[in-house]
């Protein structure tokens, strides 16, 4: 209900537009900040998956996402992971998308954890930075500031370039690789963020 009274742009659509001309599927990047505008925005993109964890918590989050059109995978880096990683390779492969939390479900808040690329790595698609950012929200006391934008609040999705990771990189250019997306989103959020403080730009945005 909260979503729908959100006020949408998108900056980059087209980058996301040429993933899917080349017949390939991204796996959007995010914030566990950031994903409550997500929830019910990407649902839209089916067939699309999300990794949820195996705690008592992601029971819930599981049910509620199966409900809005989420295909929940059960597992996280502590538990289930290498089960969930197979099974979204095998999905990937029958053209569904993949929404991923980076630093979730623990923290800490930005650090992109290994999963992320792994599953790049093992599908061979390209991971595609998404940031959200809303112009007035909640910020709850979490470990990571949950937001979650107030209704009637406008809301900005960006893509950024899309990022390949190769099937061979291990060791330090794995890690070296897994920094760079770490730093490229830390980037983009904080540009999109400041957005806001430039009426410019949000009326070129939003037309108001």
């Amino acid at each position: 209900i909260i979503s729908s009274t959100y006020t949408i742009r998108i900056i980059g659509p087209e980058i996301e537009k040429n993933i899917l001309k080349k017949q390939q599927v991204p796996i959007y990047a995010s914030w566990h900040q950031r994903f409550f505008p997500g929830i019910t925005f990407f649902a839209t993109r089916k067939p699309i998956s999300i990794m949820i964890s195996q705690s008592r918590d992601g029971e819930l989050i599981s049910r509620i996402a199966d409900r809005l059109g989420w295909r929940p995978v059960r597992g996280s880096s502590s538990r289930g992971g290498r089960h969930a990683l197979k099974e979204f390779k095998t999905l990937v492969h029958k053209g569904y998308k993949v929404g991923h939390i980076v630093d979730g479900p623990r923290g800490p808040l930005g650090i992109v954890k290994p999963g992320l690329l792994i599953i790049a790595q093992s599908s061979g698609m390209p991971i595609l930075p998404t940031i959200t950012s809303a112009e007035k929200k909640w910020v709850f006391n979490s470990w990571d500031r949950f937001m979650i934008p107030k209704p009637f609040s406008r809301v900005i999705f960006r893509f950024g370039d899309e990022i390949y990771v190769s099937r061979n990189l291990r060791g330090a250019e794995f890690d070296a690789k897994r920094s760079f997306i770490e730093n490229t989103l830390k980037k983009l959020y904080a540009e999109t963020d400041s957005l806001w403080k430039d009426p410019e730009q949000v009326h070129r945005l939003f037309g108001t």
